[in-house]
């Protein structure tokens, strides 16, 4: 058994139906498996920013301050270490940490179908014959926008996220300055995008690339 859902073309004008994959867009969600996918894409997006000098990293300190004994002040050999000022710092955060997280190939797959099932129950997952733009045109995109969102998803605030099945610059270019909207392509689909996007509009070549990439596997 499949699930139907209508397919419009960019006027948000219903055109045909197309059956959708129960093996990916009929997946109960587990909040377990979506918070472990999350956290493990977040962690490995993390970049290593902060970085600070411990006392062998800290410029000088080669010679020591005084005499060991005979002045009647601590002993200190290097002007360098952590209780100085200008000295190294201890346990302070440093270029060679590590964030990444492993998590299973086919529960990170399974975590993005659950996401995919969210929308399609929500009524919030759209799908368009093609997305195309004849010219680099912001217009354009947002024209196409507003016709789902009025038509289809009846909105009051814009959340979607664009998917089309392949690099399309005219697309991503004219698309990437309109406020709460993203476009990416079938490569780059992922959780927190997903997530992260109340809605989603997708071209009908990605919806059947997609299935045609996971239903040759067993998940």
């Amino acid at each position: 058994m499949s699930l139907k859902i209508k397919v419009y073309n960019q006027s948000a004008e219903a055109v045909s139906d197309l059956s959708l994959s129960d093996k990916i867009f009929a997946v109960e969600a587990s909040e377990d498996l979506l918070h472990q996918a999350i956290v493990a894409q977040s962690a490995n997006e993390r970049q290593v920013l902060a970085h600070t000098k411990d006392r062998s990293e800290v410029r000088g300190g080669g010679k020591k301050p005084w005499k060991q004994k005979g002045t009647g002040r601590a002993r200190a050999g290097s002007s360098r270490s952590p209780i100085w000022i200008g000295g190294g710092v201890t346990f302070g955060p440093t270029k060679d940490r590590n964030f990444k997280k492993k998590i299973n190939k086919k529960m990170k797959q399974k975590a993005m179908f659950m996401a995919l099932s969210d929308k399609v129950s929500n009524n919030t997952f759209v799908v368009v014959d093609k997305l195309e733009l004849k010219e680099y045109k912001t217009k354009q995109v947002d024209k196409v926008l507003s016709a789902v969102e009025k038509k289809v998803l009846k909105n009051e605030r814009r959340s979607i996220l664009v998917i089309n099945d392949a690099k399309d610059d005219k697309l991503k270019y004219s698309g990437r300055n309109l406020e709460g909207a993203k476009v990416i392509n079938l490569d780059n689909i992922n959780i927190i995008d997903l997530l992260g996007h109340k809605n989603v509009l997708i071209s009908e070549k990605a919806v059947k690339s997609l299935e045609e990439k996971y239903n040759k596997k067993k998940i």
